[in-house]
């Protein structure tokens, strides 16, 4: 389990990293294609490389083993040969002892002649570089280039990589809105973040109360407690450094979430990149699967005990460095029961708004709830006298916990299911495992389902029929979730499952979104034909916040009404993974200079938000008058339909004005 759990990590960083859309970096070379026809299929492609200055450009003579430049096609043709054109280097190496190296400067021609394995429309292939300057080496780089067969036979060359487009960055950065000028200056997302914030550290600190009641966190109170009071010469010092141990607890889930926030600046959209990741989402998927199984008590898992020691070795320094690692040394041996309450926090605060900061508060509300404890006992030692004894209802919490691993496991199954349209986990699958869940919790809890490491039950305790009657109270809310009813929609849990139109009925029932538009363009020729202004909801399939105004919100009667009959609706969707037409895809500047490649739905309407309005959270909601005057400040995550209603009749009053 420790290899795996290695293993899991790395891959969950690789794909941490993919996830982000990083600057290209300065090309060593530029190449230029042309192809020229020499019979029946055959043809010579002319590569012209453009080598910066100081560099050398390897050879294509040069060895398999050595530095080199290839060239590659695709297999609808089979290359025959390869000759240079150019000033030829040779010289010995002393960075690879001085072997001799043939190299180009300045400029290169690859003559490469090829020939086709029949009729063919299209010819792709790539040039793989490597090149030298004084100690630095680069590549292999990989500049790939398409040709198109035209009637005659002849190769046209309509791609090298993904171009520089002025007319299709108009089409994403869109000059008219000015973000700072609406016409009527209400709506805003001031009142939102906060209200967003502070009920992210309320579902933070809910996590680190639950993390108390495990195993591994629980019986750890009274020990560490008792430790500083009585070790402390005197009372006073004994609750200072209580306090300072919870201090450091909340420190160390604090500074978890500090790296998010360099990935963040780094790129305002990774963070959102990260949560839609398919890989990711499926990794989280399997992670979690894992974890519910050793909750279930089959096996154990736990960090490597060689770094929980070496921690544990420096609590004996004394003073608060000692203090500091006796805290990390908590969070350490007690990653086997906080690690799936914090990944559920992680990937929730990152799919609630994508930016950091919604995970620093969620992280610090963990990590207060989880250190509280620690210093309210030392203060008032009495208390510790009525906590419950550590038995086998913290086993009994596991198992529970287990449970509601698999219902947060699917939950990440539907995201990459949502992302990429695979159908797999519709509105009904998803209720139907949680109903599931539900009510095996309901038989666990009533003993008539028992696990690995259960002590004997018997007797089901008050306790347990509290619990066991919520839980089922919950499962039977959920039952009609399944149905394709006017009550399919919960709204207690709306966001989690898929969207209402993501169904297994055909003829689900559907509301406002019913008459969306998901193209920006089709919308504004729509509101030019009615004359109406646009909503733009930009939106995202893994959106929790999304699914809550969507069913929620803007089925009230008011907001319906406004949308349905004064509002062209488009939901733009960030995380779409669907590609673009290829005539359609193209590199584009942002605001801070950083080459971007538009590939995707997700591509396109992810940077049109950043670049116009500065911001990379969902739900997003702007109101635009035909010509694309920004009517209203734009808003977020409003849950109060009467606000949300109000903000909408503001940008109609503003587009009556405008007129």
């Amino acid at each position: 389990m420790k290899h795996l759990l290695t293993f899991i990590i790395l891959i969950t960083a690789v794909f941490a990293v993919r996830a982000q859309e990083n600057p290209a970096p300065a090309a060593v070379a530029k190449w230029e294609y042309t192809a020229e026809k020499k019979g029946e299929h055959e043809y010579i492609l002319h590569l012209k490389g453009t080598v910066e200055k100081d560099w050398k450009l390897f050879s294509t003579t040069m060895k398999d083993d050595e530095p080199n430049t290839r060239v590659v096609v695709d297999s609808a043709a089979t290359v025959t040969g390869i000759s240079e054109e150019g000033e030829l280097k040779k010289a010995p190496e002393p960075l690879f002892d001085n072997t001799e190296i043939k190299y180009f400067e300045n400029q290169v021609s690859l003559l490469v002649a090829v020939k086709l394995n029949g009729p063919v429309t299209k010819l792709e292939g790539a040039v793989n570089y490597m090149a030298l300057k004084g100690d630095e080496v680069v590549g292999p780089e990989e500049v790939k280039f398409r040709f198109n067969a035209d009637a005659n036979g002849n190769l046209v060359n309509v791609a090298a990589g993904l171009q520089e487009s002025s007319a299709a960055g108009q089409t994403l950065k869109r000059a008219t809105i000015d973000k700072d000028h609406p016409v009527n200056n209400c709506g805003g997302e001031e009142g939102t973040a906060k209200k967003s914030l502070w009920g992210l550290f309320i579902l933070g600190v809910i996590g680190g109360f639950i993390a108390l009641l495990t195993p591994c966190v629980f019986p750890m109170i009274p020990l560490t407690v008792s430790f500083f009071t009585k070790k402390s010469q005197d009372r006073k010092t004994g609750v200072m450094n209580a306090s300072i141990y919870g201090f450091f607890i909340f420190l160390i889930y604090v500074l978890l979430s500090l790296p998010f926030h360099f990935l963040d600046s780094l790129d305002p959209e990774i963070l959102n990149n990260i949560s839609t990741n398919v890989w990711l989402n499926l990794i989280f998927f399997v992670i979690f699967i894992v974890f519910a199984i050793s909750f279930f008590g089959y096996f154990e898992i736990t960090l490597p005990s060689g770094l929980a020691s070496k921690v544990d070795a420096k609590t004996s320094v004394g003073g608060i460095i000692g203090i500091f690692f006796m805290a990390l040394t908590l969070a350490l041996v007690s990653f086997s029961c906080t690690g799936p309450i914090l990944g559920s926090l992680l990937a929730g605060s990152l799919s609630t708004d994508g930016g950091a900061m919604q995970l620093t508060v969620g992280m610090a509300g963990f990590g207060f709830a989880l250190a509280l404890p620690f210093a309210l006992f030392a203060m008032f030692p009495n208390l510790l006298k009525s906590l419950p004894k550590s038995g086998g209802w913290l086993t009994s919490v596991k198992v529970v916990l287990g449970f509601i691993e698999v219902a947060m496991a699917i939950k990440f199954l539907s995201n990459a299911d949502l992302v990429t349209h695979w159908g797999l986990v519709k509105r009904e699958v998803f209720f139907a495992v949680w109903i599931i869940c539900g009510f095996l919790i309901v038989l666990y809890l009533l003993g008539k389902i028992r696990f690995p490491h259960d002590s004997p039950l018997k007797k089901i305790s008050p306790t347990r029929w509290v619990l066991a009657l919520i839980f089922l109270a919950m499962t039977l809310y959920l039952l009609p979730g399944v149905t394709n009813t006017k009550y399919a929609n919960r709204r207690l849990i709306s966001g989690f499952p898929p969207p209402l139109s993501y169904s297994l009925y055909k003829n689900a029932a559907k509301g406002v979104e019913a008459n969306v538009v998901n193209d920006y363009e089709a919308a504004l020729k729509l509101a030019k034909e009615q004359h109406k202004p646009i909503l733009i909801d930009f939106t995202g399939w893994a959106c929790v916040n999304c699914r809550k105004m969507e069913e929620n919100v803007w089925p009230d009667e008011k907001v319906r009404t406004l949308i349905e009959e004064d509002y062209i609706l488009v939901s733009l969707y960030v995380d779409d993974r669907k590609l673009l037409p290829e005539d359609q895809q193209f590199l584009f500047t942002t605001n801070t200079g950083r080459k971007k490649e538009i590939k995707t739905v997700g591509d396109k309407y992810a940077t049109m938000q950043t670049e116009n309005f500065v911001n990379n959270s969902q739900p997003y909601y702007v109101l635009i008058s035909p010509d694309e005057k920004l009517l209203t400040k734009p808003v977020g995550y409003t849950p109060r339909a009467s606000e949300y209603a109000s903000w909408l009749k503001c940008g109609l009053e503003a587009f009556k004005k405008g007129k």
